[in-house]
């Protein structure tokens, strides 16, 4: 009489761990699987267990769905299909088995490792304050933690003129500039085109002129920041 199978898939981490129990407790070789044997186990665990509990995992449902569909194509005379998908399943119980060993190997290590701890070391802080800082900054530092910074005086028309009366220097007026002085050989490196007495406005203005050059191909810059002109002719 055989003995019913009674299992509980809590107990496996998945479809392969449940089969590769069923080969162990068939004694079965991994290399030479009793398709057949295993199959019928399989199926009838999972149609007993989903009888009780509908919220089986699916991952187990679709192995035996797999395997139903094996053993559809092993009652086939010489099916290639069967053979293929025996040995698929044949290789996947291998690898996982022996994923499993080097696991518990691993596992073994881990147990194998000492580990001592001890209590941290207590360590006495001294909460003195030892910097010395002049008044007003303390003062400052107060009236920015009570949100009482001191008021600002609005700025003065002298701080306003040199930004108000700072004279307006075109792009179009430095790009004749550079490329005059360039053809008169003035201008040989790119230092040459700025000057610290240079306002903010001529400085920028040059700039720009310098790479809408470059862009529109009249002037290079070797990697000396040596200025030259480009003669490029017109296609016909």
């Amino acid at each position: 009489m055989e003995q019913a199978l009674t299992f509980h898939l809590e107990e496996f981490e998945g479809p392969l761990d449940l089969l590769l129990h069923l080969v162990s407790k068939n004694k079965m070789d991994l290399y030479e699987i009793e398709i057949t044997t295993l199959i019928d186990q399989y199926t009838q665990i999972i149609r007993t267990v989903q009888q009780n509990r509908m919220e089986l995992a699916s991952e187990f449902i679709e192995m035996a769905a797999r395997l139903v569909q094996m053993k559809s194509y092993l009652l086939l005379p010489k099916s290639e299909e069967a053979e293929r998908m025996k040995q698929e399943l044949t290789g996947e119980l291998i690898e996982y088995n022996l994923c499993k060993q080097v696991a518990a190997q691993l596992a073994q290590r881990e147990q194998d490792i000492g580990c001592a701890l001890r209590k941290p070391m207590e360590i006495e802080q001294d909460m003195t304050y030892t910097l010395h800082h002049p008044a007003y900054l303390l003062r400052d530092a107060l009236r920015n933690a009570m949100g009482k910074n001191i008021s600002r005086k609005p700025p003065t028309q002298k701080q306003f003129d040199p930004i108000v009366t700072a004279p307006f220097v075109s792009v179009g007026s430095r790009v004749v500039f550079v490329l005059r002085n360039l053809v008169a050989g003035k201008l040989t490196k790119l230092q040459d085109l700025f000057q610290k007495s240079d306002g903010r406005s001529q400085t920028v203005a040059t700039f720009l002129a310098v790479l809408e050059l470059i862009r529109a191909g009249r002037m290079t810059i070797e990697q000396d920041e040596t200025l030259a002109l480009n003669n490029r002719r017109k296609k016909e």
